[in-house]
């Protein structure tokens, strides 16, 4: 293996699982072919040090161990789907209830624990391709369906992360990466004192379950109201039943009502490293979650998380779209290609 290619363990299946950094500039960002996840991003600072914005583990084995979803790519269908159930050509489709009542993330049989293929970086090394294929009845949905989930670097630190994917039956595809950020840099406490814009002027609002009714609710006068930028921490313990039903902010905001052409959804800024944080997408929506269900534990270097150690800032279509007419359906039909990239921009505010 060369400098950028390095052994990340093995599973518990036995699987050898390996670790690929791409670069640009003063950018790097690690990925392993264990989940396609996203094990780090990091850029240099004016002294040269390295400042990882990504929370992650040290080896494939703690990413298989965890529940936290830390840069895993998210497929057949990102986030909830009501009742875990849904309706497709007149056929129901039960999947597994592994979010009380609901389905999460596709779980239990995700594909963040899987193995995917690579034929590793680009001669470039500032991309990688990774590709994963399924059966028709993967995670209980219709068709064969193959993914592929390709991360590039640039100089000016933009970290694209590009789906491309083609099933053979109509199936469900609303594919994301949960990656936790953390400005002042990985394991250092939480991001409470992040301050956070958000372009948005509407959420979807959520049962106790965390399910969408179908509502959208304004933001203005609200928890929710980013769009003039305050602090991740100004009104997380607000008396809002919102609030109350995600445990904090694991909340769907609006962008638009349609897949479409790329928009900025969100900047973020840390006063203690400097960095500021963009994220782009042609998604329709993007669930803004604090970490809330993180539990203290050791993770990467030795680093201690515990809740609110992050925040996740996931491009997608909204939950439970497939349930409710008025939102945008996530239905990939047989033979039409999948397509979408989030963009996620590193850089010091100047």
């Amino acid at each position: 293996m060369n400098e950028w290619v390095k052994d990340f363990g093995r599973t518990d299946k036995g699987e050898t699982a390996a670790l690929y950094t791409i670069h640009a500039g003063k950018y790097t960002a690690s990925v392993t072919d264990y989940g396609a996840a996203l094990v780090s991003f990091t850029v240099k600072g004016d002294d040269g040090a390295p400042i990882d914005v990504v929370l992650g583990y040290d080896s494939a084995s703690d990413y298989e161990k965890s529940d936290a979803c830390f840069g895993a790519t998210v497929g057949r269908n990102a986030n909830r789907i009501g009742g875990a159930e849904f309706v497709l050509n007149g056929r129901i489709y039960h999947l597994a209830k592994n979010d009380g009542e609901n389905n999460l993330h596709s779980g239990p049989d995700v594909y963040y624990k899987r193995m995917w293929k690579t034929q590793g970086t680009a001669p470039d090394g500032a991309s990688i391709s990774l590709t994963l294929d399924t059966p028709d009845g993967d995670q209980g949905y219709p068709g064969a369906f193959s993914v592929t989930v390709t991360y590039r670097l640039d100089s000016e630190g933009n970290l694209s992360i590009h789906y491309e994917g083609i099933s053979d039956q109509d199936t469900l595809c609303n594919m994301t990466n949960h990656s936790y950020f953390n400005l002042n840099g990985e394991g250092n406490g939480d991001v409470l004192d992040h301050n956070l814009k958000l372009f948005s002027d509407k959420i979807t609002e959520i049962d106790a379950g965390t399910i969408p009714t179908g509502r959208l609710l304004d933001v203005e006068g609200t928890p929710f109201d980013f769009r003039n930028g305050k602090s991740i921490g100004a009104d997380i313990h607000a008396d809002d039943e919102q609030l109350r039903f995600g445990n904090g902010y694991d909340h769907n905001f609006v962008f638009a009502m349609d897949k479409g052409e790329t928009r900025k959804m969100a900047e973020v800024f840390s006063s203690v490293t400097g960095l500021q944080l963009d994220v782009y997408s042609d998604l329709p929506g993007m669930q803004f979650y604090t970490a809330n269900y993180v539990t203290r534990h050791t993770a990467k270097s030795g680093h201690i998380y515990d809740r609110r150690c992050g925040f996740a800032l996931e491009t997608q279509y909204f939950p439970n779209s497939i349930n409710i007419e008025s939102f945008t359906s996530p239905i990939l039909p047989a033979g039409q290609r999948y397509e979408s990239t989030t963009t996620y921009k590193l850089s010091f505010r100047e």
